[in-house]
């Protein structure tokens, strides 16, 4: 619900605030006032083309600023667009142009596009006039509309839709698959048996380098170990002839102290070389190596280095990649069977779809013809009694099924007899045009569109009794609504719930327009002046007094 409008500087409004409530709110003055201004100002806040032609003359920018009583819709919009709106905070949106054409939007003071106010105003308002081609003009919606309506559900179509969307996305992706799998066939045989003769496994790469590295150095050491063993072992080694001294100094140890010494060092001695002749022994047997070993670990290191290069994976990934390519050689081999049963799931799907979408247009057929009388019923008060209006549920072609199933529906017209039918906007105009409008919306009532309803001179070329079944069917839907009506009925204009008055002054200078509130004494004076013209009479008073005791 639109609660508040703020205006600076546009056209020969200087400054205005107004505030709102629900019900209806009719917007009165003479021809010329400037009433047009109000609903410019509105629609700049809903991100209608900005016009420098809109600022005040004299004035570095204009400005509007609208709050509204956000319905869910709108906060849903501002989620998707990453907007904050807390629980209970009002929804303002300013909009303001400078004299250059610049514009500059915010909503609740954080920066948005006109974008962001367009999507947001299909939430928030819908203008009715003869120019208008939103809410019930635009096809797009008829369908929600209808369904909305006739309370009909389509929640099993959609879970049927995605459901059938699925299988068609599984049955393409496996088609592709093996269309490439085929065309590769020769590549994905020649590799999988290439890979299984050479038999790779994990880590297999690092162990193979590992051995190579250390057999590699005991080739270089091999002389020198070879030597260290000659000089410390056999019968002319350096422990021999240790044990030879030993033996001795143990004869003659008993001649003299030192000489008992000298046996214990040669001891130690003995016992080092041998653990310095056990290490290098150790030593020798770790890094010994046959030629003919050495060969076939860095052939076959080479071989797994060289496979990989040539699929572009490390080595230690070949083990995966062979369990990949035997998979996919496998689809290609048994690829038939698994495409036959995606091609069954693909066709149940459908028919599972096409079954929950037909039992949907039937009752969209039923409420079509519901919706039909209701609208009927309303067009002869309204002075449309040689229209006829209906409403058209046809078949799509299966490409264009989609989760809402597989019907246009759009509202169609004929305001004469023998007239064909057609789109609402290329058969109604003018104050027509609103009308049927206003028939749809009664006959809709509360299902669907904005909260907010403006209506734009709807009861252009009628008065008397019709102007007053115009007042009386804006009053009922204004039950369940926020309406504004711009009107030069003064039946219409007994009808609301609250009465802006639209007016030009002129200081000598300065040409301005303004807008003012009426209480109920203004209010039949206004009334009274719509009645009889620029001199008020007492007779059209009283007129004015008997409209609104009616109302």
């Amino acid at each position: 619900m639109l609660t508040a409008l703020s205006i600076r500087d546009v056209v020969l409004i200087e400054a205005l605030d107004l505030e709102f409530g629900p019900g209806l709110g009719v917007l009165t003055g003479e021809t010329g006032a400037g009433k047009s201004i109000l609903l410019d100002s509105l629609g700049l806040a809903l991100g209608v083309r900005a016009d420098s032609g809109l600022v005040r003359q004299g004035a570095a920018q204009a400005s509007v600023a609208a709050s509204f009583d956000p319905p869910p819709g709108a906060a849903a919009v501002m989620a998707e667009n990453g907007l904050e709106l807390e629980p209970g905070e009002p929804l303002i949106i300013r909009r303001i142009v400078k004299s250059d054409g610049g514009s500059r939007a915010f909503v609740n003071d954080q920066p948005a596009s006109a974008g962001l106010l367009r999507e947001l105003g299909q939430h928030l308002v819908e203008i009715h006039g003869q120019h208008d081609d939103r809410g019930l003009l635009n096809p797009r919606g008829h369908r929600a509309l209808l369904d909305a309506f006739g309370r009909l559900d389509g929640a099993a179509v959609a879970v049927a839709h995605r459901s059938w969307r699925a299988a068609q996305e599984a049955l393409e992706a496996a088609l592709a698959d093996q269309a490439l799998a085929e065309r590769d066939r020769d590549w994905l045989d020649h590799s999988v048996a290439e890979l299984r003769a050479l038999a790779p496994e994990p880590g297999e790469e690092e162990a193979l380098a590992e051995r190579r590295a250390t057999m590699q150095r005991g080739e270089k050491v091999a002389g020198d170990l070879q030597a260290i063993a000659d000089l410390l072992d056999g019968s002319e080694g350096g422990l021999a002839r240790l044990r030879q001294a030993a033996r001795i100094l143990e004869r003659v140890s008993d001649a003299h102290p030192m000489l008992a010494e000298a046996l214990a060092a040669i001891d130690r001695a003995i016992n080092d070389a041998a653990e310095a002749q056990d290490n290098v022994d150790r030593a020798a047997d770790a890094l010994a190596f046959d030629p003919a070993a050495l060969e076939a670990d860095e052939a076959r290191l080479f071989e797994l280095r060289g496979i990989a290069r040539k699929h572009r994976v490390q080595p230690d990934d070949l083990a995966a990649l062979l369990d990949e390519l035997a998979t996919r050689l496998d689809n290609v081999e048994s690829g038939g069977a698994g495409i036959a049963r995606l091609e069954m799931a693909v066709a149940e799907a459908h028919r599972t779809y096409a079954e929950a979408a037909r039992a949907l247009s039937a009752a969209r057929t039923e409420a079509a013809t519901r919706l039909d009388l209701a609208v009927e019923g309303e067009l002869k008060p309204l002075k449309l009694d040689a229209a006829r209006f209906r409403t058209m549920v046809e078949p799509l072609d299966e490409a264009q099924w989609s989760a809402a199933g597989m019907d246009r529906v759009e509202f169609e017209v004929s305001t004469n007899p023998g007239a064909p039918f057609a789109p609402l906007t290329r058969i109604a105009s003018g104050g027509e045009l609103s009308r049927f409008i206003l028939a749809l919306k009664v006959a809709l009532a509360e299902e669907g569109g904005a909260r907010t309803l403006i209506f734009d001179e709807i009861d252009r070329g009628v008065g008397g009794a019709v102007a007053s079944a115009i007042g009386d069917r804006l009053a009922r839907l204004a039950g369940g609504a926020q309406l504004l009506v711009v009107t030069h009925s003064p039946q219409v204009a007994a009808r609301g719930g609250s009465h802006l008055l639209i007016a030009k002054s002129h200081d000598g200078i300065v040409t301005r327009t303004g807008v003012t509130p009426l209480d109920a004494d203004q209010r039949r004076e206004e009334i009274a002046r719509m009645l009889s013209g620029a001199t008020i009479t007492d007779e059209a008073r009283a007129q004015a007094e008997r409209l609104l005791e009616l109302a």
